[in-house]
């Protein structure tokens, strides 16, 4: 069964920067692309940024572009998303999850059936 863990939010300010990581287990890590989502209070959740099982391709949705940084480090089994300049508009619980595949320029859709995480809060004050 896989499990997904996130953490790094918490509460900054308008400006300010902040690291997530993931930890996914049950699924050879290695073996998949893997995606960051967030999730704002009354709206959908929606794919920020993605990277393939090798990382050597990365899609940045516009939410993420010129300021987030996906990476991902295989042996630790980590993903990880590097936030900076952020703003109120990026308040949001986010997600991580392993996804059906990544192209350029194209993320997939998260794998189907799988355990979403609790997610990690991030709060931007202005």
């Amino acid at each position: 069964q896989v499990q997904l863990a996130e953490s790094g939010g918490g509460l900054v300010q308008a400006g300010g920067s902040l690291r997530l990581s993931c930890f996914m287990s049950g699924l050879t890590f290695a073996d998949y692309p893997m995606g960051w989502f967030r999730q704002s209070p009354g709206k959908e959740r929606e794919g920020v940024s993605c990277i393939s099982a090798t990382g050597d391709i990365i899609v940045d949705y516009d939410s993420a572009k010129g300021r987030f940084t996906i990476s991902r480090d295989n042996v630790k089994r980590q993903l990880y998303l590097q936030m900076d300049s952020l703003k109120p508009g990026d308040t949001a619980t986010y997600y991580c999850a392993p996804l059906g595949h990544v192209t350029s320029g194209f993320c997939s859709g998260a794998l189907p059936d799988i355990n979403w995480g609790q997610g990690t809060q991030v709060t931007v004050s202005s």
